[in-house]
Parts: structure tokens; sequence; C-alpha cells
């Protein structure tokens, strides 16, 4: 197989679609839960360059950067690197992608609730949680804004035209 052939526009791993066109630490990045600096040393483990483009991939290295992914401690790859740490259901490390991340979150931010912490009340409420200003920011509803107060010479010219 010639070069071009070889080379695939989109490339499917772990659960997403990848542009072919991206180097490989960008594109690993697009997945959700993988950042760059994760994705850095995925590349690094396995011996590949960064700056390789996604499209150009095998079949092979997907299949062990997803085994990387989904074993991240086997590999070596440090706890401090993962997303959920001390996980609050069974105390261990794990780093969590995909579908899994936004259900993993919503069940943490359903717990604050039922235990009616302050960041629990703040979701609940539909507020800032992590102590923004809300004096002007975060505003949602039909009322945006000041009404000025209507001045003399403009309710003067309303009755002579009515």
């Amino acid at each position: 197989m010639s070069e071009r052939e070889s080379f695939r526009q989109i490339v499917r791993m772990l659960e997403t679609d990848v542009d072919g066109e991206l180097p490989l630490v960008y594109g690993l990045s697009e997945v959700k839960g993988l950042g760059y600096a994760f994705s850095l040393a995925i590349c690094r483990i396995l011996g590949l360059n960064p700056e390789q483009r996604v499209g150009f991939l095998s079949d092979d290295m997907v299949k062990s950067i997803e085994e990387v992914v989904r074993n991240p401690g086997k590999y070596g790859i440090p706890s401090w690197i993962y997303n959920r740490q001390k996980d609050y259901t069974t105390g261990q490390n794990l780093h969590l992608t995909g579908a899994n991340l936004v259900y993993y979150v919503k069940e943490d931010i359903e717990r604050e609730k039922r235990v009616k912490s302050w960041r629990g009340i703040r979701h609940a409420l539909g507020l800032k949680v992590r102590g923004q200003r809300t004096r002007t920011t975060g505003r949602t509803g039909v009322t945006v804004g000041v009404r000025k107060k209507k001045t003399t010479q403009q309710q003067q010219s309303k009755k002579t035209e009515g």
C-alpha cells in the first residue's frame, strides 16, 4: 500500500471520531477526558511521534492507545495526571473518558444536591458554584439591563402628540 492509501481522514478511537489531519497529541486531546498532558504521556510511553498525523495510525496502534487509556497505571502513567483521583465510591484512582466521564460528573452533582452541601444548593438554584461574582454576570431570564425613567421633555411631547 502506498502512503496516501494508508491515510484515513477520520479515525475512530475511544468512541470518538478524530480528524486524521490533526497531529497525534492534539487528535488525542479531541477525546473527552484526554488533555494535552495525558496525550503527550501516551505518545511517550508508546514511542510515537506527537507531531505524526492521526490519519497515519494503524489499527494496531489505535488499539494500543486505547489499552493505555483504559489501564494507565499498568503503563506507568502517574496518578496525579488522572482526571478522577480517589473515586468517591471505590477510593481508586481512575481516568475516565467519553460518556463515563459525563455520567460520573452528573452523579457527583446529584450527590452534592442530595446531601444539601453549599455546592449542591448552588447547582440546584442554577447559580455560580465556584465563588464567582454574580452581581452583573450569570443573569438569566427576560429582564436584562436598566430602563431609564422618562424625562419631562419626553412626557410633554407625548401629551402634544396624543
